[in-house]
């Protein structure tokens, strides 16, 4: 039995189901990556943290308001991670141009934002964790 997948008209219709099952499975909060950052945290001593605090600007993954730290965990296909180069969609390439060029604007202006207000940023990539989620849990440990 097939599932229905309701569409909302933000995003091209993929051609095959598969495709269009996987991208209604991804989710925005909560992510593998930023749940694996958060318990390695946790485990490191450095608990404390806000998850996705509302009065910081942007509303961080991850945020220390005490000493306005935030932390921003990004998927690497979403954000177009400098690091692992994730290869480019094949079909629908116009909407997915458009829509990694918002990403990395938002993406900047959160940053920037949040710098205004005197707060230190870190971006961790998804890549970063699944390679060496202890160097990341140090490079947060260095920042606080």
């Amino acid at each position: 039995m097939s599932s229905t997948y309701i569409r909302d008209g933000r995003a091209p219709i993929p051609k095959k189901e598969v495709t269009s099952k996987t991208m209604s499975s991804i989710r925005a909060k909560n992510t593998k990556p930023e749940l694996a950052l958060r318990k390695a945290l946790f485990a490191n001593g450095l608990s404390g943290y806000r998850l996705h605090w509302k009065k910081a600007p942007g509303k961080p993954d991850v945020s220390y308001p005490g000493i306005k730290l935030a932390i921003f965990v990004h998927g690497c296909f979403w954000h177009r991670c400098p690091y692992s180069n994730p290869p480019f969609p094949k079909s629908h390439k116009r909407f997915w141009q458009q829509k990694f060029k918002k990403n990395i604007e938002r993406d900047a202006r959160k940053k920037h934002n949040l710098e205004n207000e005197g707060w230190k940023v870190i971006i961790i990539w998804e890549c970063q964790i699944k390679n060496d989620l202890q160097n990341c849990v140090d490079i947060i440990k260095n920042s606080k």
